[in-house]
């Protein structure tokens, strides 16, 4: 139980240890207030199991566990007028949805929730066999309102962030993808204006290069992007975010050479 106490005491002070007083503390006290709640549910003996079971005095409690692992970054933009309006959203309870972070248009990265908690923020979708985001992820919300480019200082902002989380948490480059990825037809962010052939020559996801391909007669593209990932079921949705990904200017939702030479191409970097 010493461990388990030590280990408690470090969780707690490392998340309450960024909640100083500023023009957040109302809100930020109640982020104390939950974390503490959830220290007191872990202290709790006997263990009680997801379907509230009681063990008593079988339980043997184990040395060896850890805290949640990130293993993907979904990206967002807010869709909002500004990081303010985002913030008060993330804020609200009756809301219920949250970012681990918020990146502003002049480049202030706003830290709303420790890496090592679920957030709310990718809902209902599917990624390769992956059905529930939020508990292998970490949220990064852009503060962009989906119809006009990311500044600069936003961007280097996010390169610089996702360099401290790849690093941090081992996070795979195949494993930097988007909301609209996630959530075909129903999500389309971060929008067409967002530079991803950009993050992926940082190592953020991937970029295709169809120089010298040949497709295969037989080559099936739809089922292609299903092994690159994405759900589909729908394919004419999962063609939409496709192109929204990796062919931005291209606004239908059908499938052209060029296309398949770069499914093809995209294929061998995301097996």
């Amino acid at each position: 139980m010493k461990n388990i106490s030590l280990l408690l005491l470090f969780v707690v002070t490392s998340l309450l240890y960024s909640c100083k007083e500023s023009k957040h503390a109302a809100t930020n006290k109640v982020y104390k207030q939950q974390v503490k709640e959830y220290a007191k549910i872990l202290r709790e003996y006997p263990v009680r199991d997801s379907a509230g079971l009681k063990y008593g005095a079988d339980w043997a409690g184990t040395t060896n566990f850890s805290m949640r692992k990130p293993n993907y970054v979904i990206i967002h933009h807010t869709a909002q007028n500004g990081e303010e309006e985002t913030i008060r959203t993330f804020t609200l309870p009756r809301t219920q949805v949250s970012s681990h972070y918020v990146v502003s248009r002049d480049g202030t990265v706003h830290h709303m929730l420790n890496d090592l908690l679920r957030a709310h923020h990718a809902g209902v979708g599917r990624w390769g066999s992956i059905t529930d985001m939020n508990s292998c992820s970490i949220g990064i919300e852009l503060d962009n309102n989906g119809s006009e480019p990311f500044s600069d200082a936003l961007m280097n902002s996010l390169v610089q962030l996702l360099e401290r989380l790849k690093k941090a948490y081992n996070i795979p480059t195949s494993n930097f993808i988007g909301h609209l990825d996630w959530a075909p037809g129903r999500k389309v962010d971060p929008s067409r204006y967002f530079n991803w052939q950009l993050l992926a020559a940082k190592g953020f996801g991937h970029w295709y290069d169809t120089t010298g391909v040949t497709v295969p007669a037989d080559f099936n593209a739809i089922y292609a992007l299903k092994m690159i990932g994405y759900n589909t079921a729908k394919p004419e949705i999962a063609i939409q975010s496709y192109k929204i990904h990796f062919v931005p200017k291209d606004t239908s939702r059908v499938l052209n050479e060029t296309d398949r030479k770069i499914i093809f191409s995209l294929l061998s970097k995301y097996q």
